[in-house]
């Protein structure tokens, strides 16, 4: 047997590996198919006993329940076996329920805008793409489209772990009656793109203040004498950098690709775990899922040590603190209110009872949420 004829040999056996492969693939492709839509069917069913129970009740019904999302995907990923990491279950079963729910009801998400942004990517992510993103020009915008009823939830940046809280979001919540519904975490890569990619005619920077600062040292080895312009967002950047030759924009792949620009350098953040944390912001009170969190709103009494007691019985129930950030108390001169992150749900006995001690104490008490923890 010659050696041509060998490779013939094997060229064949391997077609005939790969043919009985494929169909396999196309019998699997077809039972999820039929699969997808045995769950889409189910999905239409829970909406109409939904309905029914809402109309014999008299009262809203929720069809997007955080909650339950969230013991789905925790479920799947604990029987996961492989090769799939758990974050891509994690990712395709969202987009299945994405799907679901917008036959039981579309929604309206609310972000801060323009398109392109990473908030709009982080809505994306949470809510899956089978759901309509609204930009608006604001925060404030995103709280009232809510609260007016022209989206059914909103997304809005509350920090980020190089340069810290934004504070126009939690000075929004002292006197808004919406709730946080979830969080969401997305890790930010930024990239430097421009029109023609021609590094030596860039002349200025577009970015968002933000993104500069997560930016800062990068750009003080690489582009220490060019002009750095803030504007409102890394997408308007984007796009102020497609109509000039001699600009540049600091942004995500989004609005990249979106304003067909070209990336001139990747990942250009100083920290390579910059990560943003958003809320999801909406009516209603979503249930324990197992793993949640609660996030306060807290002023003080005047009086020594009356943030000490605020915070002991947390630490008498057993309670850890994520995270306790201060704003100035509106209208109060040298007053201040205290946004506190928590692990747990309000209706957990330990957390229940330090709430209610907690609020004994307070001069102002505010549950802004108990709500499922984001994971990456």
């Amino acid at each position: 047997m010659t050696a041509q004829t060998v490779r013939v040999k094997i060229a064949s056996m391997n077609d005939d590996a790969l043919e009985k492969l494929r169909k396999r693939i196309d019998t699997i492709d077809a039972q999820l198919l039929e699969l997808f839509n045995q769950r889409a069917s189910c999905a239409v069913d829970v909406a109409a006993v939904k309905r029914e129970l809402s109309e014999s009740l008299d009262e809203g019904v929720d069809f997007f329940r955080p909650d339950r999302e969230a013991q789905v995907i925790s479920r799947l990923k604990s029987l996961n076996q492989g090769p799939l990491s758990d974050d891509e279950i994690g990712r395709l079963i969202r987009e299945v329920m994405s799907a679901c729910l917008a036959l039981e009801q579309p929604l309206k998400i609310a972000y801060l805008g323009p398109e392109g942004t990473f908030t709009q990517s982080a809505a994306l992510k949470h809510f899956g793409h089978s759901v309509s993103t609204v930009p608006m020009s604001s925060i404030p915008d995103v709280f009232n489209s809510i609260e007016s009823g022209h989206a059914n939830y909103g997304l809005v940046p509350v920090e980020n772990s190089t340069e810290g809280v934004i504070s126009h979001t939690l000075d929004m919540f002292m006197d808004s009656k919406l709730k946080i519904c979830g969080e969401v975490e997305i890790r930010v890569h930024h990239h430097l793109a421009s029109k023609s990619q021609d590094v030596p005619q860039i002349k200025h920077i577009y970015s968002h203040q933000q993104s500069f600062a997560q930016c800062r040292h990068w750009l003080d080895q690489n582009f220490p004498g060019i002009e750095r312009i803030p504007v409102s967002s890394n997408a308007e950047a984007a796009r102020l950098a497609s109509v000039e030759s001699d600009a540049a924009a600091i942004c995500g792949l989004p609005a990249v690709e979106i304003f067909e620009l070209k990336i001139c350098f990747e990942n250009i953040e100083d920290l390579s775990d910059n990560t943003t944390r958003f809320v999801i912001i909406g009516g209603q009170h979503v249930g324990a899922s197992g793993n949640d969190k609660t996030s306060l709103l807290i002023s003080t009494k005047n009086i020594p040590g009356a943030l000490l007691g605020l915070l002991q019985p947390l630490a008498d129930h057993g309670i850890s603190m994520n995270k306790i950030e201060s704003r100035p108390a509106q209208g109060h001169k040298w007053a201040y209110v205290f946004f506190i992150d928590i692990d747990g749900h309000q209706n957990d006995k330990n957390v229940s009872e330090a709430l209610n001690e907690l609020q004994q104490q307070a001069a102002l008490f505010k549950i802004l949420g108990s709500y499922p923890k984001a994971s990456l």
